[in-house]
C-alpha cells in the first residue's frame, strides 16, 4: 500500500477542487482516531473522512455516512467548540511531506475572526491528527504523544508544533535538479530503489520501484552498478513522473489479483500491468490482455480510489479477524490429528513382525520334539522359504511353552494391527475433514460464510455450543459464475455447500469439477443436457484449482466427471465422496477472466 507523498499531492489538489472555501456545518468522531466533516459548498454538500489509525490511516470525500456514539469524545468537542461553521481557506502539503494542513478561518466567542490550523499526518503508524492555533501551538490531538513515547517529538496541548524529523536528510523531489539528483541518491551504496525512497520525501518503495521499472532497471541492483548513462536515463525518468506531480497528470487506480487489491496509486504501475497500450487493452472483465494477473481498475478520483480500496481491504482484513479463533480451533485440531496420526503409523509398522512370530510358534511346534532342555535356540528348516532359520527360545520353557508364547505375540499384534487399521484410517479422514475447513476459511469472505463453518466445527465436537445458543442460519450462498459460453457455474464455499451442491442442486447429466488429492471446493456446471464447448471443462477447472488448497501452485490437476458418477459414503462428513471412472485436466489457478454473478 503506497499512501506515499504523490498520492497525497493528488489528494489536495482533488479538495482544492472540491472542498476549499466549503463550510464545515457538522464534525463528528464515529471512531477513537477517525473523524467524519460533513462540508456545505457553493454548489454541493461533502463528507469529508479521515483516521490516524495505526495500521490503516486515511483521508478521503465520501458519501457514506457513520453511525457516531451519543456521547462525543473530547477531542470532537473541541473541534465544535472552535470550528464548526468555519470556513477551509487552505489546504497545503508541506514539502511533499505525508502531512495535509487545512487552514480553518472562523469566528471566535467575541465575534472577531480567527485562523486555525488542522493538521493530519498519514505516516502508518506515527500518523494523527493535530489541531493548531494560529501561531502553531498545539491546542490538542487526536493522539498524544509523550517524550516517553517518543524521543523524536512531543504532540501534548501547549507545545509548538513541528513537522516530524524523520526525514529531515531527504529531499524535496519536485525541486531536485539533474546535478542534485545524482549527487545524492546515485551516490549511496544501497540497492537503487532504495537509494530513490531514502532520498526524497514522499518517495514510497512503490514509487521508487516504477520509476525503475520505466527506466528498465533492476531496482535490486546495487547504485555503484549503474553507469553515468544508466543514472542519467534513470533521473530522466524520475523527472518526467515529477512533472507529471507538478502539472497534476494524476491517473488514480487500484490494482487488483484475483480481484483482491493489492495496490493503489495515481499514476500507472507499468510495473504489475505493463505499457500504456497493453494495460488499456483489457477485456469485459478488467483482466490485462498481456496476460499479467493483475488488473488496473481506473477511477475518477483519487479519493474513490481510497474509499474503495479501504473497503476492500477492510472485508479480508476484518474476516482474518473475525476467523482468527476458528483457525486456533483447526490448527490445534489438525496438529493433535497429526501426531496422533504418526504414532499410529509406528505402532502399525511394529504390527509387520506378526507373521515372523506365527511362523516361529509352528516351526517349534514342528521340529520342537528334540530339543534340550534348557536351549536358547532352535535352528530348523522355514518350509515357507527353504531357508534355515535360528529362533530364539526361553531357555525357563519347554517347546510347547515357547511355541504358545509366540503364537499369543502374533495374536496380540494380529489384534493391534486390526485395531489401528480402522483407526488410522478414522485418523485419515480426520485431517482431511479438518484440512477441508482450513481452505474453507481461507475462501470465506463475509461473516455469513464463516457462520456454517462454525456450525460444522460444533457439529463435530472441536467447539462446545452454548446452552444458550441456537443453531446458527446463515445467509451464504456458494459462488455463482458464467462461463464464456453463457453456462451457468457453482462453487462451495465450506463442506455444508460442497454437500448440498452435490447432492441435491445437480442433476445427473451436470458437471462435477474437484482439485484432485486436495482440499476444496465441488464445482458444478448446469450442462441443461447439451454437450458442452472445451472452454467450459477448462472454465470451471481454472474454479476448482483456484478455490482449493493449491491456489497459490503454478499448475493443478483436476478430476471432472459427470455428477451421476459421484457417490457419497455412508457416514462420512459433509462434502467427502469418491468416483472411480473420471476424466483429468491440468490448468492454471487463473480466474482473472471469468464472470461472477453477484
Amino acid at each position: 500500500m503506497a499512501f506515499d507523498g504523490f498520492v497525497i499531492s493528488n489528494l489536495v489538489y482533488e479538495l482544492n477542487n472540491t472542498i476549499l472555501n466549503a463550510k464545515i456545518s457538522k464534525i463528528a468522531q464515529p471512531e477513537t482516531d477517525e473523524l467524519l466533516f460533513t462540508l456545505k459548498g457553493s454548489n454541493d454538500q461533502y463528507r469529508l473522512a479521515m483516521s490516524a489509525s495505526a495500521s490503516l490511516p486515511f483521508l478521503y470525500l465520501t458519501d457514506a455516512n457513520k453511525p457516531s456514539p451519543l456521547t462525543a469524545p473530547n477531542f470532537c468537542m473541541l473541534l465544535r467548540k472552535h470550528i464548526a461553521n468555519g470556513r477551509i481557506v487552505e489546504i497545503s502539503q508541506p514539502h511533499m511531506e505525508r502531512i495535509i494542513n487545512f487552514k480553518i478561518e472562523h469566528l471566535d466567542e467575541m465575534g472577531d475572526l480567527c485562523q486555525k490550523t488542522l493538521i493530519v499526518e498519514l505516516m502508518g503508524k506515527r500518523s494523527n491528527i493535530i489541531f493548531c492555533d494560529a501561531n502553531g501551538r498545539i491546542i490538542d490531538s487526536i493522539k498524544h504523544v509523550s517524550a516517553a513515547m517518543s524521543s523524536l517529538r512531543e504532540v501534548l496541548p501547549g507545545r509548538t508544533y513541528c513537522i516530524p524529523a524523520t526525514q529531515d536528510d531527504r529531499l524535496n523531489p519536485l525541486e531536485v535538479t539533474e546535478e542534485t539528483f545524482l549527487d545524492s541518491a546515485m551516490t549511496k551504496p544501497l540497492p537503487i530503489a532504495k537509494a530513490l525512497y531514502t532520498s526524497f520525501t514522499g518517495v514510497s518503495p512503490v514509487v521508487a520501484n516504477e520509476i525503475c521499472h520505466r527506466a528498465s532497471i533492476d531496482g535490486d541492483m546495487s547504485v555503484d552498478s549503474l553507469t553515468p548513462d544508466a543514472k542519467k536515463h534513470l533521473y530522466h525518468n524520475f523527472a518526467w513522473l515529477m512533472e507529471d506531480v507538478k502539472e497534476h497528470r494524476y491517473e488514480p487506480n487500484i490494482i487488483t489479483r484475483d480481484r483482491e487489491p493489492v495496490e493503489f496509486s495515481c499514476f500507472r504501475l507499468t510495473e504489475y500491468v505493463g505499457s500504456d497500450d497493453a494495460a488499456e487493452a483489457t477485456n469485459s472483465t478488467g483482466a490485462a490482455a498481456n496476460g499479467s494477473e493483475y488488473t488496473m481498475q481506473h477511477f475518477s478520483s483519487i479519493s474513490a480510489v481510497l474509499e474503495q480500496y479501504y473497503a476492500s481491504r477492510n472485508v479480508y482484513t476484518r474476516i482474518r479477524q473475525k476467523s482468527v479463533d476458528l483457525r486456533r480451533i483447526v490448527a490445534t485440531a489438525l496438529d493433535r490429528s497429526r501426531k496422533k496420526y504418526q504414532l499410529q503409523e509406528k505402532q502399525l509398522k511394529d504390527t509387520e513382525k506378526r507373521d515372523k512370530y506365527k511362523v516361529y510358534g509352528e516351526l517349534i511346534h514342528t521340529y520342537g520334539y528334540g530339543l534340550a532342555e534348557g536351549a536358547r535356540e532352535l535352528e530348523a528348516l522355514n518350509y515357507y522359504t527353504n531357508e534355515m532359520i535360528k529362533i530364539p527360545l526361553d531357555p525357563m520353557l519347554d517347546a510347547k511353552a515357547n511355541a504358545q508364547k509366540y503364537f499369543d505375540k502374533y495374536n496380540k499384534l494380529k489384534r493391534t494391527y486390526e485395531a489401528l487399521t480402522d483407526l488410522t484410517a478414522e485418523t485419515r479422514a480426520e485431517i482431511e475433514h479438518l484440512e477441508s475447513i482450513a481452505t474453507s476459511l481461507d475462501i470465506a469472505l463475509t461473516e455469513d460464510d464463516l457462520v456454517q463453518i462454525k456450525e460444522e466445527l460444533i457439529e463435530y465436537g472441536y467447539i462446545r455450543r452454548k446452552r444458550t445458543d441456537k443453531k446458527a442460519k446463515s445467509k451464504s450462498k456458494p459462488f455463482h459464475y458464467r462461463s464464456s459460453d453463457g453456462y451457468d457455474i457453482y462453487v462451495g464455499k465450506n463442506n455444508y455447500q460442497n454437500e448440498e451442491l452435490t447432492f441435491k442442486f445437480a442433476t445427473g447429466n451436470d458437471w462435477w469439477f474437484h482439485a484432485k488429492g486436495m482440499p476444496g471446493s465441488h464445482v458444478i456446471v448446469k450442462s441443461g443436457n447439451d454437450e458442452l464447448p472445451d472452454r467450459v471443462f477448462e472454465e470451471a477447472g481454472k474454479l476448482a484449482g483456484y478455490y482449493s488448497k493449491g491456489r497459490d501452485n503454478d499448475k493443478i490437476e483436476i478430476d471432472y466427471l459427470q455428477k451421476k458418477n459421484v457417490k457419497k459414503p455412508n457416514g462420512s462428513a459433509p462434502g467427502f465422496v469418491v468416483y472411480y471412472t473420471n476424466y483429468s485436466l491440468t490448468i492454471h489457478p487463473d480466474i482473472s477472466g471469468l464472470t461472477l454473478i453477484e
